[in-house]
């Protein structure tokens, strides 16, 4: 019913990028709107987006809740997969600083370290467009 609105608001938004921002920063904006819908759609309420703890280190794309868990999401993307997958592009040192993060934003949130999980949602700009969420797709590495 809303979808008519999202792809004007798209359209708005990617003129005004061309013009302003450099072509790898709007395609990763692209990507976080597609995966926000993607998850709204799944039943995931969102809370907060591109949140940066005050210490730096870090960015969450995406946070929000499905059902009892707080999911801390990464969003990655490519144009196509011919050089591979966008999620393999989350690695040991990305999710130190995504943890980091998350531990600040779970105590100023009042949030129990065991109901939060790591997903990354993975967006290939093929025609198309392919958005595909991988839920709890790290541990992390210590307890709140």
């Amino acid at each position: 019913m809303t979808g008519w609105f999202y792809r004007l608001a798209d359209a708005v938004r990617d003129r005004g990028r061309r013009r302003f921002w450099p072509r790898d920063l709007a395609s990763g904006r692209r990507a976080e709107d597609l995966a926000h819908r993607f998850l709204r759609r799944r039943g995931m309420v969102i809370v907060a987006r591109n949140y940066r703890p005050p210490f730096g280190g870090g960015e969450i794309d995406l946070i929000g809740w499905d059902q009892d868990k707080l999911a801390i999401v990464e969003v990655k993307s490519r144009a196509t997969a011919e050089f591979g997958d966008p999620e393999r592009a989350v690695d040991p040192e990305k999710q130190r600083f995504l943890e980091r993060a998350a531990h600040d934003y779970a105590r100023r949130a009042g949030v129990d370290w065991n109901r939060v999980r790591f997903d990354i949602v993975s967006v290939v700009f093929d025609s198309p467009h392919k958005v595909v969420l991988f839920a709890d797709a790290f541990e992390p590495r210590r307890t709140l």
